[in-house]
């Protein structure tokens, strides 16, 4: 072998290296747009979240507010609600998780699920975890929500108790902001 031939062979790879390169940047430059159409607009990204003023929320009513598209129940609980919900041992439970975006991997007590620590204040997502349907507040067997299409009772923690959903009814983020407005998302 001359070492003219081993020189072919150096200036070939490189030749193949450098047409390889300049494809991958003309490949990630066509395709850029593609996958960056695909992010949220600034309209979408302004909804992610919302302000709720609360300050007309009485002791045992609720206000159901929108947020993405979903209902959102945010129910001022009277202390007859926090007691019966405090009362209810884990072992009786269903779902033993809070299911609350707030506190990732909390247990399903009453205390985990409020956004005070007094637990006058509960912010749910009003979708039942069965099929998507809208529960009724203060309906069936546990004081909380009833879904009438397919029978689930949830409890006033909105945590299920009876029928076939198989989780509690979730809870987004959200937190105060100052004493009377509630920030979701």
């Amino acid at each position: 072998m001359s070492h003219a031939e081993d020189h072919a062979g150096t200036r070939r790879d490189f030749l193949y290296y450098a047409t390889a390169g300049t494809g991958a940047v003309v490949a990630g430059t066509a395709v850029w747009p593609l996958v960056n159409q695909m992010n949220a607009s600034a309209d979408v990204k302004a909804m992610s979240s919302i302000f709720v003023d609360v300050s007309g929320v009485e002791l045992g009513t609720q206000l159901t507010v929108k947020w993405r598209g979903k209902p959102v129940f945010i129910r001022r609980r009277t202390q007859a609600d926090i007691d019966l919900a405090r009362s209810v041992p884990l072992a009786d439970l269903r779902d033993p998780s809070a299911e609350n975006a707030n506190k990732p991997g909390a247990d399903a007590e009453d205390k985990n699920r409020t956004l005070d620590e007094a637990g006058e204040w509960l912010v749910m997502m009003g979708v039942c975890t069965h099929l998507g349907c809208v529960p009724l507040g203060d309906a069936g067997d546990f004081g909380g929500w009833f879904c009438p299409c397919h029978g689930s009772h949830y409890d006033s923690a909105g945590r299920i108790r009876k029928g076939p959903a198989p989780r509690n009814l979730d809870i987004p983020v959200a937190a105060f902001t100052d004493d009377t407005t509630i920030k979701l998302g």
